[in-house]
């Protein structure tokens, strides 16, 4: 896990690598910058799906570019002990199906078998189920999931953190991910919750870009003014400070700390927790 308050600095290349985290993130940072730069997205291969996965783990010193060797499972410990939710194919299956899945997702897509979003979100519960390297599934998910989104056209990808918005509702992306992937191995899942999962996340992705273009075509009053009207106005009941920041691009960090504590002394608002990674609620 990154300090919120150094994540912007790391994604500006700004910073020294403190930890593994760190360099964990800066891996996926210079892997996203090259997906959001691509002209000419190319297909899916496991080539590049490996080329990916040594991104994420150059500055780190991690076996990236390598299909998994060992088995690994999906493991869970709400109940308090360590439980085993999901066992991924193994070692040796991993190889022809990854390839089989590849072929048939590109095939599909080709052909327009379905909505390209409903063979996107197919493709991922597909992917994670496979599990095809030791460590970083998840993270590599999500940068195909950009990739495909960007190569269909949906630009959003490119100006809205989809990566974000999904760490925001990981609740609800591992729960919908766990129904869709019961009786993968039968064959007889449903990749529906999953699917609608995704949907909800590139719909908010184009609500959020929404409220940025309008907020910097429409400015009105000072930038304290603004933020007042963003938050009592416009902006989700829960929110972070981040959230407010990325919402109003041309308001300081600082001048949203000042109006958000001011709101909170007038008892509009109240906070969770402190500091950057806070979440605040209107209170009315």
């Amino acid at each position: 896990m990154v300090d919120p308050d150094r994540a912007e600095s790391l994604a500006r290349k700004q910073l020294r690598f403190r930890n593994r985290s760190e360099k964990e993130f800066a891996g996926y940072r210079d892997a996203l910058d090259e997906l959001t730069r691509a002209r000419d997205p190319e297909p899916i291969s496991i080539p590049f799906i490996l080329h990916l996965h040594r991104q994420i783990f150059q500055y780190s010193g991690g076996r990236g570019g390598y299909l998994k060797s060992d088995p690994n499972f999906i493991t869970s410990y709400a109940s308090g002990e360590r439980e085993v939710v999901f066992e991924p194919p193994s070692p040796e299956e991993t190889p022809f199906l990854l390839e089989d899945l590849v072929d048939r997702y590109n095939r599909a897509q080709e052909e327009n078998a379905a909505h390209p979003l409903v063979l996107l979100g197919a493709f991922v519960v597909d992917f994670l189920a496979i599990h095809p390297v030791a460590d970083g599934n998840g993270r590599l998910a999500r940068l195909l999931t950009t990739h495909e989104l960007l190569s269909k056209g949906y630009g959003v990808a490119r100006y809205v953190s989809v990566e974000q918005r999904v760490f925001d509702s990981k609740n609800a992306y591992y729960s919908s991910l766990y129904e869709s992937q019961q009786g993968w191995v039968n064959g007889i899942h449903a990749v529906w919750p999953f699917v609608s999962y995704l949907l909800s996340v590139l719909v908010g992705a184009y609500d959020d870009f929404e409220e940025r273009a309008a907020a910097a075509e429409n400015p009105k009053g000072t930038k304290q003014d603004q933020v007042r009207e963003y938050v009592l106005g416009r902006g989700p009941v829960d929110f972070s400070r981040r959230e407010v920041e990325k919402a109003l691009p041309g308001v300081s960090a600082p001048t949203v700390r000042l109006v958000l504590n001011t709101l909170r002394e007038e008892g509009h608002i109240k906070a969770n927790g402190s500091g950057r990674s806070a979440r605040w609620r209107l209170t009315g």
